[in-house]
């Protein structure tokens, strides 16, 4: 007879396996265990957990909110389990990461290569997105977002700031002038990005407001360092995250414009999910990246 929390965890991978079978192998359990198992847990709530058809197995709306409780119930559990062990214990377990994409080639990757190698125990699975990432839906322990962080049920560290600014090659600027102002730039070669939160009218400052400045751009890409590539090439202007670009200001092959109508710094912050514990393969994670993070002059 399983107990109340072998129950949960059959639940659980039923519901994220969506089917009995899927389930017993993730469990390494038989199919008539699992089916007993949600059968006795429905019997106990009297509630039906699961709508079965021949082709698929979905929680009920009783479910997913049941699904919801026993999730965070299960990771306290974990959670405890660790905290009880000190909080000297050596991390081991998997963590998952998130973060921008070229943020996370450049300055997040070489945090985990070094947690990795430190803590022989642990996986990571890295996950470099360009978009904004739900932490609680879509399971992530550790994120990196740059802006302003509009949720409050995230915990959130501090290691620096960016300008979201214009640049573009030396020669394109002797070619075509520097503007001098962002109403001019009807009459540049603009290059767009189409991805993420930075895929709209660019946004500048001026006397105390910010103005939606709509454009009108003659390449548009769907990644970052497409565009960098082609304003390095000299074919225009485009929108970058200042750090995106440090190299290349570096080696003078880009330049900076229009930097009196530039918005206020964003933010770089190290964000995790709200436990009433603290994971400690996660606390180590974090203290590891913001150590590294914080040394970087490309953000601080």
């Amino acid at each position: 007879m399983l107990d109340q929390v072998q129950l949960m965890y059959v639940f659980v991978a039923v519901a994220e396996e969506q089917g009995f079978a899927a389930a017993s192998r993730r469990l390494n359990m038989s199919p008539p265990t699992v089916t007993r198992a949600i059968a006795t847990l429905e019997d106990r709530l009297s509630v039906k957990l699961f709508n079965r058809t021949t082709r698929y197995v979905r929680v009920t709306d009783a479910g997913v909110r049941y699904l919801d409780d026993v999730k965070r119930i299960l990771e306290d559990i974990t959670l405890a389990n660790e905290a009880a062990q000190g909080l000297n214990a050596s991390p081991q377990g998997n963590i998952s990461v998130t973060a921008p994409v070229l943020f996370g080639q450049q300055y997040v990757l070489p945090s985990i290569l070094q947690y990795l190698n430190t803590h022989p125990k642990t996986k990571v699975n890295a996950v470099f997105l360009d978009r904004i990432v739900n932490m609680l839906e879509e399971g992530y322990d550790v994120g990196v977002r740059i802006g302003e962080l509009p949720d409050s049920s995230i915990r959130a560290k501090k290691v620096g700031s960016v300008r979201l600014a214009l640049v573009a090659s030396p020669e394109y600027l002797s070619k075509k002038g520097i503007p001098q102002h962002f109403s001019e730039l009807s009459a540049h070669s603009l290059i767009e990005v189409q991805v993420g939160s930075l895929n709209q009218d660019w946004k500048f400052s001026e006397k105390g407001k910010l103005i939606n400045h709509h454009i009108k751009s003659r390449l548009k890409v769907t990644t970052n360092q497409a565009a960098i590539n082609a304003a390095v090439a000299g074919f225009g202007i485009t929108r970058v995250v200042s750090y995106q670009v440090a190299n290349e200001l570096r080696d003078n092959k880009l330049k900076f414009i229009l930097e009196p109508f530039e918005q206020a710094p964003l933010p770089i912050n190290i964000i995790h999910r709200e436990d009433r514990l603290s994971s400690a393969k996660v606390r180590s994670f974090i203290d590891l990246l913001a150590r590294n993070l914080s040394k970087q002059t490309a953000f601080n």
